[in-house]
């Protein structure tokens, strides 16, 4: 294919995909493993009271991303320009941060677990199961927050194979010691949603382990001593942190936000709640094209950049765009089709769920089309620092449009069709587009970060 304004050649894609595949994979897997881990706490009755913890856990790792999506943008274009001096500057500062954030989170659910568990359930049966695996989950929290460190900085240094490899050893392990400590086969105790917390834990401590020896043992030129990597200056850091702020913070809303929605959806009940989590842990599996798209565009629109080359940014991004439009047709199709196979897998006995959570899935399709547009755009905002813009794009549009579309939809029209609202609320994701697509075109963001550090 000859490479126009829409489309790359063999090259441009080649390398996408070497980006691409890897990340969608990995997430692919991940998806396949919670796909798995909800059917276990399925046949135990555990499925809403797993996904709050599940919940707390994606909102530690949301502003985790957040931290990486500020300091990643550098890294990335210090990896475009071969600084990797900076590179391992921006590794420890990552680490500091993020390891505080799942400080903070083990600190919240230890001090406050009751009242967060509240704030999700009414019924006291899953709030007791919810509060046994929260108890032994937030141990993990650290532990998640630092192995996502080492996995992004390995996208910014473009070996996405090697976080892909080492999660894939990660979920086996996470798989296998929640089957035998989720129904305690022989020579192991039956511990039920405890034993789901517990396999965990266990997992994310195989995975930080590991990422610390292989980078250790590779010299990945991220790592260093302590003095290369923590010996952070304030013209180091300031620049960076006034660019990452806003990340945090937007990511923080957001992750609160998509709480609002689960809490809005716990007003009609346990059982819409359950076919909500279910119905969310297949569409992840489709997620794994938007994650594997935005890593790709991210590095390589970061890397671009970083070398200073502004007109060949545009032009892949433009590229990047075509093929999100692409993807989203061919994962529409896939989607649809196969909703109601893939939720029959989790051997829901409820006439109701079953239907609502497939049709969970199907309206899944909108999102993860939708979002498949938006990621681009947010990446090419991300690789240029563009993150005030990218705050109001994000939570901003989740808080003014979509949050208060679902709170009135409940409880001001009183609509108790689970699947109408979650279609409803898509609209969100439609004024997203239009803002998004209206701020990428005015090129704002096509800046060189990489001399304002020192």
């Amino acid at each position: 294919m000859k490479e126009n304004k829409y489309f790359g050649n063999a090259i441009f894609y080649r390398r996408a995909a070497m980006l691409a595949v890897p990340s969608m994979l990995q997430q692919l897997l991940s998806s396949a493993m919670g796909i798995v881990d909800t059917i276990m706490v399925s046949w135990i009755g555990a499925v809403s009271a797993v996904g709050i913890g599940s919940r707390l856990e994606g909102m530690c790792i949301t502003i985790a991303f957040g931290v990486m999506e500020g300091v990643g943008i550098f890294a990335a274009q210090f990896f475009g320009s071969r600084d990797y001096s900076s590179m391992k500057k921006t590794f420890g500062l990552s680490l500091l941060l993020n390891g505080a954030i799942g400080l903070i989170w083990f600190l919240g659910v230890t001090f406050a677990g009751k009242t967060i568990v509240g704030f999700y359930v009414r019924d006291p049966f899953v709030a007791e199961q919810a509060l046994v695996y929260l108890d032994i989950v937030r141990y993990s929290y650290p532990l998640t927050c630092i192995a996502f460190t080492f996995n992004y900085l390995f996208r910014c240094f473009h070996k996405t194979t090697v976080p892909m490899y080492l999660s894939i050893g990660a979920m086996a392990v996470n798989c296998f010691f929640n089957y035998v400590l989720i129904f305690g086969v022989p020579g192991f105790y039956k511990l039920g949603a405890a034993g789901a917390a517990w396999g965990t834990v266990i997992a994310q401590s195989a995975s930080v382990a590991a990422y610390i020896v292989y980078t250790v043992w590779k010299k990945i030129p991220f790592i260093g001593s302590f003095h290369a990597m923590f010996s952070l200056s304030e013209s180091f850091v300031e620049p960076i942190m006034e660019r990452t702020y806003p990340t945090i913070l937007n990511e923080a809303l957001f992750s609160f936000g998509s709480s609002m929605f689960i809490k809005a959806y716990g007003l009609l009940g346990t059982q819409v709640t359950d076919a909500y989590y279910v119905g969310n842990t297949i569409a992840n599996i489709f997620s794994s094209v938007c994650n594997g798209i935005s890593v790709a565009a991210g590095m390589i629109l970061g890397a671009e950049l970083g070398k200073g080359d502004r007109e060949e940014a545009i032009k892949e991004s433009r590229r990047f765009l075509v093929l999100a439009l692409i993807s989203a047709g061919i994962v529409s199709i896939i989607i649809i089709t196969f909703a109601s196979p893939l939720v029959s897998l989790f051997g829901l006995s409820d006439a109701g769920v079953i239907s609502t959570a497939a049709g969970v899935v199907r309206i899944a399709s909108i999102r993860i089309s939708t979002r498949l547009i938006i990621v681009v755009i947010f990446s090419a905002l991300r690789a240029g620092g563009d993150s005030r813009f990218l705050m109001f794009l994000d939570s901003g549009i989740m808080w003014s449009v979509g949050i208060p579309m679902v709170y009135i939809l409940i409880l001001e029209f009183c609509m108790t069709d689970f699947v109408i609202i979650f279609l409803l609320t898509e609209i969100e994701q439609f004024v997203r587009i239009a803002a998004g697509m209206k701020r990428y075109h005015t090129y704002r963001w096509e800046v060189n970060l990489t001399g304002l550090v020192s």
